[in-house]
């Protein structure tokens, strides 16, 4: 487990980090006028919006091709290339200051096996130098701060087989990974892990911030002193979700100043 009293490494000034996840675009469910909106506040003269220099996009930027059968029912864009172009015009239109850093889901168009390498060149080539690609999972650290970041795919498993715990509530599901000190410890399950010869999903460092996506839900706390985040999506209930019963929470940032360790949820 992660030892108790974990000091968070605040920094000097108050830099906000913005946590975004499953925007799905392509989908005929994406939220675009809900992501716009986000866009303009991000460029506009509220005191959270402007302390903001970091959005971590935490999987899923495009809907895919291929995921699930008879998903070609419900794209509005039906190629690729053509939904990472979009993504990439979302993604230029963030004010300047804010630095974007993102890494692959399972609705991307990499390998689906944890460890997810980074998008491929021929993706990453139409978005802008704003754009820093890694893999699925990544530790960085911004300004000191050692941060987790997990597209969340094992939160199929831990929900299916730990008692009590939930798609509604994600944090709890983050909790246990911590507990265990990785990402993906059911091996054969709904996670599919790739044979490298090394666990590249153990948590061998504690990290100060640790966050997620996949769910469609959010939620912001901390566990032993480590901030958690799960970041929302920005898609509405697909017919899978409410087939399964499952209400997503869309168009809600989880914002963590890294100068005070606190936070907040900004819904639009």
């Amino acid at each position: 487990d992660v030892p108790g009293g974990h000091a968070f490494p605040a920094t000097k000034d108050g830099i906000g980090v913005a946590f975004v996840s499953d925007v799905h675009v392509g989908s005929k469910t994406f939220l675009g006028e809900k992501w716009d909106a986000f866009t303009a506040w991000l460029g506009g003269g509220d005191e959270v919006a402007r302390s903001v220099r970091y959005l971590v996009l935490a999987g899923d930027g495009v809907d895919g091709i291929g995921v699930y059968p008879r998903q070609e029912e419900e794209l509005a864009v039906d190629d690729i290339f053509e939904q990472y172009e979009e993504l990439a015009r979302l993604l230029a239109a963030t004010p300047d200051h804010v630095k974007v850093i993102l890494l692959p889901g399972n609705h991307d168009a990499v390998r689906p096996a944890e460890p997810q390498p980074a998008l491929p060149p021929s993706v990453q080539k139409l978005f802008d130098s704003n754009v820093t690609f890694v893999g699925n999972p990544c530790t960085f650290t911004l300004h000191g701060v050692r941060v987790l970041a997990y597209h969340g795919r094992s939160m199929d498993d831990f929900v299916s087989k730990v008692p009590g715990l939930t798609y509604a509530k994600p944090l709890d599901g983050m909790r246990e990974m911590l507990k265990r000190r990785h990402l993906a410890p059911i091996y054969g399950g709904k996670t599919p892990i790739a044979p490298e010869a090394e666990d590249h999903l153990v948590i061998e460092e504690v990290p100060d911030v640790f966050v997620t996506g996949h769910v469609h839900s959010v939620g912001l706390d901390e566990y032993k002193g480590v901030k958690i985040a799960n970041a929302s999506a920005w898609q509405s209930q697909t017919s899978y979700q409410k087939m399964r019963n499952i209400e997503p929470k869309p168009a809600r940032v989880p914002i963590l100043n890294l100068g005070t360790g606190r936070g907040t949820i900004k819904e639009f």
